[in-house]
């Protein structure tokens, strides 16, 4: 897998996160410990799509 596909796969997961976050926070029946689960994977992602993206920041 390249780089750019790695990046896509992030990006694409990353997306389908935010909007299985959105319907859990609008759905009176999702609990609250299931909403910030989602979001911590979600922030996971984005540090990583940060990384791979910025390596020099790391620094």
């Amino acid at each position: 897998m390249t780089l750019q596909n790695h990046l896509a796969e992030l990006e694409r997961r990353h997306d389908a996160l935010e909007r299985e976050i959105q319907a859990a926070a609008s759905s009176p029946a999702t609990d609250d410990i299931k909403v910030a689960e989602l979001k911590r994977r979600k922030l996971q992602l984005k540090d990583e799509l940060t990384r791979l993206r910025h390596p020099e920041k790391l620094h």
